[in-house]
C-alpha cells in the first residue's frame, strides 16, 4: 500500500542529527504489527490507544502534537522459520521501515512516540533513534527481559529477542538472520536498565549476569521502593553525562489487574502509582527523546471494560511521560486507581 500525506513525507525526508536542539513537539507514529509473536490482535493496539483519547489528552499539554498515522507493513507470504525463529524476514522488514520513520521524526526535532504492535518493533525504533543520537541510553520497562538470542529462545518469537539485536556484547552470539542484515549492534550493556522484570528465561538470566546489566525485578522494587529504583537508574545512565533517553514500555510491565488485554500478562506487576512515577521521573529529566508503548492487544481482553482499561492505562503512561501531572486536570478522574 502506498503511503500518502504527512507520514510519507516523514519517511522520505532526511535530517541532520538534532539530538541536542530538539524543539518541544511530539510526533505520534502507529506501528500495527504482530509478527514478532504468535497472538493476533496486537496489531490493533495503536487504534485502541488512539480510541482511548491519546491525541486529545496530549493536546492539553503545552506543545504541538502531530499524529502521523500508521505505518503500512508488508507481510511476506513466504517467510519460513530460520532455526526456530518465526517470521524473521517480515519482522526485519517492519523494523527497518520503523527505524527510518523514528529516525526522521527525531531528526526533525520531535519527541517520537511509537504505538505498537508487539515489542519486536523496538529493534527498529531504538535503532532509528540511535542513528540520530548515538549516545542514547535505554530504559526498558517490562515483565520480560526480551534479551534471548535465537539459541536461547524457548519460543522463537522475536518480541522476546529485541534487545539481543542491539547489544554490542552479544554480536558474536547472534546468527545472521534473514531480514536483519541492516542491523548492526549499537548499544553497550552499560547503557541499558530494566525495570519491572518478573518472568525471565534461564538463558536471559545468564546473559544479564554475564554482561553485568543493571536491572530491577519486582522484588527489587518491593525492597527499594520505586523512588530509589529511579534514582539508581539515573545515576547509572546519566551520571557521566546528560544524554537522550529512549523509553521502551511494554504494557505487561503493569499488573494485569490494570492492563489485562496483553499477550503475556504476569501477576505481581507495577501498580498504577509505580508505573506513573517511572514516567514522571523520566519526564522530569528533560531528556526523553523517544518512547515506545507496546503490546496492547484488544483481542485478548475478556470484556470491553478490560480492553478500555488497558488502553486507558497506555494513554496515562504516555501522557505522564510527556509531562501531564497527577495534579493536572485529569487527576480527579484517575484517583479511583490509586
Amino acid at each position: 500500500m502506498a503511503l500518502r500525506g504527512p507520514l510519507s513525507r516523514l519517511l522520505r525526508t532526511q535530517f541532520n542529527n538534532t539530538c541536542q536542539s530538539r524543539t518541544h513537539s511530539v510526533a505520534v507514529l502507529g506501528a500495527p504489527f504482530s509478527k514478532g509473536q504468535k497472538r493476533r490482535g496486537v496489531e490493533h493496539g495503536p487504534k485502541a490507544i488512539r480510541d482511548a483519547g491519546l491525541i486529545e489528552r496530549l493536546s492539553h499539554l503545552d506543545f504541538p502534537v502531530q499524529d502521523f498515522g500508521d505505518l503500512s507493513f508488508q507481510h511476506l507470504e513466504e517467510d519460513e522459520p530460520y532455526m526456530h525463529v518465526l517470521f524473521p524476514r517480515t519482522v526485519g522488514r517492519a523494523s527497518k521501515l520503523l527505524s527510518g520513520a523514528v529516525g526522521n521524526a527525531v531528526g526533525a526535532g520531535h519527541t517520537a512516540v511509537m504505538l505498537g504492535g508487539d515489542h519486536s518493533l523496538a529493534i527498529g525504533s531504538v535503532e532509528g533513534h540511535a542513528k540520530q543520537c548515538p549516545d542514547l541510553c535505554l530504559i526498558w520497562v517490562d515483565a520480560h527481559a526480551d534479551i534471548n538470542t535465537p539459541f536461547t529462545s524457548p519460543s522463537g518469537n522475536l518480541h522476546g529477542q529485541s534487545v539481543a539485536f542491539m547489544l554490542k556484547e552479544l554480536q558474536n552470539k547472534m546468527p545472521e538472520l534473514p531480514g536483519f542484515s541492516w542491523v548492526k549492534p549499537f548499544l553497550s550493556a552499560k547503557d541499558l536498565v530494566y525495570i519491572g522484570l518478573r518472568d525471565v528465561d534461564p538463558g536471559e538470566y545468564n546473559i544479564l549476569k554475564d554482561l553485568g546489566v543493571q536491572y530491577f525485578t519486582m522484588r527489587d522494587i518491593d525492597r527499594l521502593g520505586i523512588q530509589r529504583v529511579m534514582e539508581v537508574t539515573f545515576d547509572h545512565l546519566l551520571s557521566r553525562k546528560q544524554r537522550p533517553i529512549h523509553l521502551s514500555f511494554d504494557i505487561d510491565a503493569m499488573d494485569p489487574s490494570l492492563a489485562p488485554a496483553t499477550g503475556t500478562p504476569v501477576n505481581g506487576g507495577l501498580t498504577y502509582r509505580e508505573g506513573i512515577w517511572i514516567t514522571e521521573e523520566i519526564h522530569n529529566t528533560g531528556l526523553l527523546s523517544v518512547m515506545d508503548l507496546v503490546e496492547v492487544n484488544p483481542a485478548l481482553g475478556a470484556s470491553r471494560e478490560a480492553v478500555e482499561s488497558t488502553a486507558s492505562m497506555a494513554v496515562d503512561i504516555i501522557a505522564s511521560a510527556l509531562g501531564q501531572t497527577r495534579e493536572g486536570e485529569h487527576a480527579a478522574s484517575r484517583t479511583r486507581r490509586f
